[in-house]
Parts: C-alpha cells; sequence; structure tokens
C-alpha cells in the first residue's frame, strides 16, 4: 500500500532535514523546497497529497503560495508549520484553505497527527490557539477600512515589513530604493500613531493586512 506523498517548504534547510525522520515512518517525502515560489512549481510537478509549509518565506509568503495551490487543485491538503504562535495568522492559514496549523516547537508531538488529519479531510490546529479561533468565531479576514486608505505601494511595504524583511530587502523586491521603503514606513507609522516595527505588524495584523 502506498504511503501518502508530501512536499516540505521551508526557508531553513535545516528544519526540513530534521522533519525527514519524524515523516519517515507515515509518509513518503516527495520534495523539499526553500521558497513560496518553488513550492508552487514542485507542487505543479510532484502533485503531493500533503503540502507541509512555512509561513515566512522568499519570494512568495507561504499563504499566498497556498491560495495558488488551491486554485490549482482545490483537493491537495496543506498544513502550516510555523514559528507563529497567533491565533491571527492560523486564521489566514484557514481562510487560505489550510487543514492543519502547527507551530513548530510542538512539531515533534503534532504534525504528524496534523496531517493524518489533513488526509482524512478534517483540521488540525495547536490546541493553544484553538480557543482563541472558536472565541474569533467566523470573523471576516478582509482588510478593514482603515487599511483601506492605504495606498497601494503602503500596503506591499506594511505587507513586507510584517513578513520580517528589511528596508533593504524590501526595496529591492520592490525594485525601489531603500529610502523611498523607509520614506512610506514614515508615512505609515506618522498617519497611525505607531512607534516601532512590532506595532506596524500588530497593525497590520489588526486591520487585515497582511497574508503571512
Amino acid at each position: 500500500m502506498s504511503r501518502p506523498r508530501v512536499l516540505l517548504a521551508d526557508d531553513h534547510r535545516i528544519v526540513s532535514e530534521g522533519l525527514k525522520g519524524l515523516l519517515a515512518d507515515d509518509f513518503e517525502l516527495v520534495g523539499m523546497v526553500e521558497d513560496g515560489r518553488a513550492l508552487i512549481a514542485a507542487a505543479r510537478t510532484l502533485k503531493p497529497d500533503v503540502v507541509v509549509a512555512d509561513i515566512s518565506m522568499p519570494h512568495v509568503n507561504g499563504i499566498d503560495a497556498v491560495a495558488q495551490l488551491k486554485k490549482d487543485n482545490p483537493d491537495i491538503k496543506v498544513v502550516f508549520l510555523t514559528m507563529h504562535q497567533d491565533s491571527a495568522y492560523a486564521r489566514r492559514a484557514l481562510d487560505a484553505g489550510a487543514h492543519g496549523f502547527v507551530v513548530k516547537h510542538s512539531a515533534t508531538a503534532e504534525l504528524v497527527m496534523a496531517i493524518h488529519a489533513a488526509l482524512k479531510g478534517q483540521t488540525f490546529i495547536t490546541p493553544a490557539l484553538t480557543g482563541d479561533l472558536l472565541r474569533q468565531g467566523n470573523k471576516s479576514s478582509n482588510i478593514d477600512d482603515a487599511a483601506k486608505l492605504l495606498t497601494a505601494r503602503q500596503l506591499e511595504i506594511l505587507r513586507l515589513l510584517a513578513e520580517g524583511r528589511s528596508a533593504k530587502e524590501i526595496a529591492i523586491s520592490l525594485a525601489i530604493s531603500p529610502r523611498t521603503v523607509e520614506f512610506h514606513k514614515y508615512q505609515l507609522m506618522e498617519a497611525h500613531g505607531l512607534h516601532s516595527n512590532a506595532e506596524l505588524i500588530h497593525f497590520a495584523i489588526k486591520h487585515g493586512v497582511v497574508t503571512i
């Protein structure tokens, strides 16, 4: 009997290597990729049963990549394995079509269970976050009125800042200068009374801007 086929996506190769042994008994590992763009390409070629993906990855973040995968193949199962221990991220993962959300420090105890649940069409969320998600109910994750006042460029920069990108990395990604990035960041912070990167990220999550 063939084992379910799993594709891993994490920009830290050492994490994927470490998961090999954890998954070996139950699943066939068909590939490992290190960014969202490669994930989309590999999933189309390898046709895995389950994708295990990080959220913060280069080029295309995990949630945007999975949204594309679900367009290509609505039946593909996805489990996110991430450092983000916030129900807002879990909600966005579910909205993108994920069947599981596991934090990395719980991977040994929970990842195999999450994959098996996904294969059965069930949803597995790290228990520490389920209470918050139940309290949220089915609240919309769409961008709210405050975020709709931002320009398209400000939204792009805010999303990338929330992914942990530096001004230099954002500048390269958007083909603009680091000074332009800092200018837009300053405008965002001034307009909304924010004083740090942490407050910017909180603003992004609160107002439905980030997709990470």
